[in-house]
Order: C-alpha cells, then structure tokens, then sequence
C-alpha cells in the first residue's frame, strides 16, 4: 500500500502533464504518482513518463470512468486527485495530505472560489454555474462544502474504497461531494489558488451541456439521497395546483349551484391522488434509504478493518 498516491487523470494535456508531474514529485516526493490516460492522441504518455510517473490507461471515455478505475486499482494512506491542466498548485498539497493522515478528514476540497478563481477564470458561464451549484447543494443537503466542483481534493482509504463512483463524466466532483454530505463523512476545506489554463491548452469541458448534466445530476442525486425531502417538495406543487385550479369551481358550485368546468373539476382530482401517492413514494423510499445509510456504515467497519491489515502487513 502506498502512503501517499497522486491521481491525474489525463486527456491530451502533453502541454502541461510533465510540468504537473514534477510539481508534485516535488512537493510530496514520498508519492507514487499515477496518471491515468483517457485515451490521449498527442504525447501526453510520453511526456508523463519521462517526468517519472506511473502511466496506466483507461479505455472507457470519461472522467467518471477514468476515477472509478483509479479508485478500484490503487491502495493508499491517502489520495490526492488532481488534474493534468496545471491549473491548480502542487504546494498546497502538503496541507491537504496532513487533514487527512492528522486530522481524520475523508475528503479534503480544495477551495478555488475563496481565492483567485473568479479572477483567473476567463469564462463567466463557468463562474456563475459554480457558484449556483455551491449554493444549491448547500441549501438542498444542509453543507458548508466552499467549492462543489473542484478536481484538487484528497481522499481517506475509507472514503475511497466506499464510494460508488456512477458518474461518467465531470458530473463526479457533485457526486463525490452529496455522498460525502449524506453519509456525515468529514469534509475539510483548504483554500488554494487557481490559474487558468495556459496558453494553447484546451479545455475538455463544455459550458453548457456539461453544466446541465451536473445540474440533472444534483436533482437525481437529490431524489435517490433525501427522497422524502424530493418527492415531498413534488406533492406540496401538485396539491398547491389542484387547490388553485379548484377553489374557482367551487366558488361558482356555491354561487350557482353548478359545475360547469367537469374537465377542470377532474383534473384537480386526478393532481390531488398524485401529490397522495408523492408522500407515500417519499416515505417509501425514505425508508429505504435509511437502510442503506446502515449498511453503509457496517461495510465501512469491514473497510476499516481492511485497511488496518494492509497497514500491519506493510510493516
């Protein structure tokens, strides 16, 4: 088991993967650095090679594939997952490394948006739907997380080896963030400066459809983690619309003796048994999710203990 791993996922980042590799080398120079290539077409196995990293490959495209084989393949004290664009800063490595073997944090972020990432970033898009997707997961799960969607964060062997990575893409950083909120795991924040990408290197990201999957990702993950809060929220919207839509036929029933608007009438009974049968889902499945809350909790003693053995065994 390594003490410290160093994850960089990587898609044709030959302009910036050596640098980056040799930054951190650096920096925590008892790490084993991995970088994990997503199917690159220039040369960024070579060069991450020459600067002396560990190159493995995955062959599924995507940044949530590429992490889900990173988790599965390598054992460690604890993680640092970074990116392979040099836009984050190996020097504050050392303080995320020290939260996790010190303080006992699961998941340390490293907190772009408190520095100099609204600066640095030269696309407004990015820094309002970073800044929406902050706030509504904090508001939605009852968190302080200062930066939702950050590649710079460090991992616990116990929250890695309990996190199941369903995300593809680069919806995972929400992913890893709401499972950490649920499942009342130690999330510590570090304030670390950002730079943009420098130039001639190209972003992977798309403004607009890889927002509105993360967005699709928070509102499902929403439903699966607080299904009683979602499907509740999605009765008292319905019930509202039936009342609304009814107290007008009502008022003419009372002042007419009359119903005239049947189809209307109808409606407002058909929106009213949804938003019953909302609750009851909730409730359903609020149960269930609980369930999995301990189970959850009995599978980490076994990792827990697991990790212990790989501990003794590597004295």
């Amino acid at each position: 088991m390594d003490k410290i791993a160093v994850l960089i996922p990587c898609y044709n980042e030959e302009k910036t993967v050596e640098k980056v590799v040799r930054d951190f080398k650096a920096v925590l120079p008892e790490a084993v650095i991995y970088v994990y290539d997503n199917n690159s077409s220039d040369r960024t196995v070579e060069l991450a090679e020459k600067a002396g990293a560990v190159v493995r490959h995955e062959y599924m495209q995507g940044k949530g594939n590429v992490i889900r084989r990173m988790f599965r393949e390598i054992d460690a004290e604890v993680y640092v997952m970074t990116d392979g664009d040099d836009t984050y800063p190996a020097e504050f490595a050392r303080e995320m490394v020290d939260k996790v073997l010190e303080h006992q944090a699961d998941m340390v972020v490293g907190d772009r948006l408190s520095s100099t990432y609204f600066t640095e970033n030269k696309r407004p898009f990015h820094n309002f739907g970073n800044s929406l997707v902050r706030g509504t997961i904090n508001r939605l799960f009852h968190t302080e997380i200062k930066d939702i969607m950050t590649g710079y964060r460090a991992f616990s062997y116990q929250f890695v080896k309990t996190f199941p990575v369903l995300s593809k893409g680069f919806e995972i950083e929400t992913e890893m963030t709401i499972h950490a909120a649920d499942k009342n795991m130690q999330v510590d924040n570090v304030i670390i400066e950002y730079r943009d990408r420098p130039e001639g290197s190209e972003s992977k990201l798309n403004t607009y459809s890889d927002g509105a999957k993360v967005l699709m990702s928070i509102a499902k993950l929403y439903r699966n983690y607080k299904p009683m809060n979602f499907f509740g929220l999605l009765a008292l919207v319905l019930a509202v619309m039936s009342i609304g839509f009814f107290i007008p036929v009502l008022m003419e029933y009372i002042a007419t003796g009359l119903v005239p608007k049947f189809p209307t009438l109808i409606a407002c009974g058909f929106a009213m048994m949804a938003a019953i049968q909302s609750v009851f889902a909730g409730l359903v499945l609020s149960a269930g999710a609980q369930r999995s809350r301990q189970e959850f909790e009995m599978n980490l003693i076994k990792v827990d203990m697991h990790y212990k053995e790989l501990k003794e065994n590597d004295r």
